[in-house]
């Protein structure tokens, strides 16, 4: 794509994606709302046969990512401000179909940790970044909001992709606890929701990635350098929570190789995207200095209080 949105004249006039693109996004979209409706809360087994010991476990899991399930509802309002034109499909998709089906994690895992003596989820679902606004109020040139665009799908890459490794750990874990209601009937639906998800903001990056001009790409990779940060992670106690997170899920115990194959994971995406032209480059060094940042914030937590 070149950068010819940022004629007034021709800003809004927003150029579609090829037609194959479209057509396999729109079909997936439709496909995750036949197949994968959102899970009813109350169909799940939510008997325990040690909940303090659950709690003890795997507490830290379970208020971080309930928590980041139902924050969704904020991630809509920040994209409708940050896209102020997006592709159709892209809205239907965030609105109509990941935003019921992650709400419904949210609301799963949330009922969980209160049976299980947890406090309930404390979301944050109105405050929106500055950063938000000022993207938004440029994007009524397209050429910019086609920057915007290729961040919100690397970032919902990258998150979607950590989910499912995590809820992975968590269903293992559990069934090694002997938790295999909860693991069965909350855990192993919302994971095999998540991996349509991935797949959505994966097609939709390499279509867009195809039709940037140069300076789009150069623009993308400064910014996401200097912008990621772990998923649901935006003050400096988050990232100590999603440090605890991989601790809880045996992530950091496998020592750095364990956060490094992590990161690896994560990262993969727009490894082969944006810095295909890296050769040797297993992982964008971003992404896995943020996880060590995480870590060493939870490190430095336990030393002081144990429990966490």
């Amino acid at each position: 794509m070149t950068g010819a949105g940022t004629s007034p004249r021709r800003a809004g006039r927003r150029r579609r994606r090829p037609f194959s693109v479209e057509a396999r996004l729109a079909e997936h979209v439709d496909r995750l709302a036949d197949e994968h409706p959102p899970i009813p809360v109350d169909s799940a087994d939510y008997s325990m046969a040690r909940p303090e010991l659950l709690a003890e476990r795997f507490g830290p899991v379970l208020t971080y990512m309930s928590r980041v399930e139902l924050e969704v509802e904020r991630n809509v309002l920040e994209l409708n401000i940050l896209l102020p034109d997006p592709p159709a499909v892209d809205r239907h998709f965030y609105a109509d179909v990941w935003l019921p089906q992650e709400t419904h994690h949210g609301l799963l895992l949330d009922r969980l940790q209160s049976l299980a003596g947890l406090p309930p989820a404390d979301p944050d679902l109105t405050k929106v970044d500055f950063s938000y606004r000022l993207l938004g109020s440029l994007g009524r040139w397209s050429a910019v909001q086609d920057v915007s665009r290729m961040l919100y799908y690397l970032t919902g890459v990258a998150t979607e992709q950590s989910a499912i490794l995590a809820y992975n750990k968590l269903h293992q874990g559990l069934l090694e606890l002997g938790e295999r209601a909860v693991a069965a009937t909350i855990v192993a639906p919302i994971r095999r929701q998540e991996p349509g998800h991935f797949a959505y903001y994966k097609i939709a990056a390499q279509g867009l990635w195809t039709e940037l001009a140069s300076w789009q790409k150069w623009l993308v990779r400064t910014l996401r350098r200097h912008t990621f940060e772990p998923v649901g992670a935006y003050t400096k106690k988050q990232w100590a929570e999603f440090g605890a997170v991989m601790h809880h899920l045996g992530i950091t115990a496998e020592g750095g190789g364990g956060l490094t194959r992590y990161a690896q994971q994560i990262g993969r995406v727009e490894l082969e995207l944006l810095w295909a032209q890296k050769q040797g480059l297993r992982v964008p060094a971003y992404v896995v200095n943020s996880l060590k940042s995480a870590a060493r914030l939870a490190a430095a937590e336990r030393s002081v209080s144990p429990s966490k």
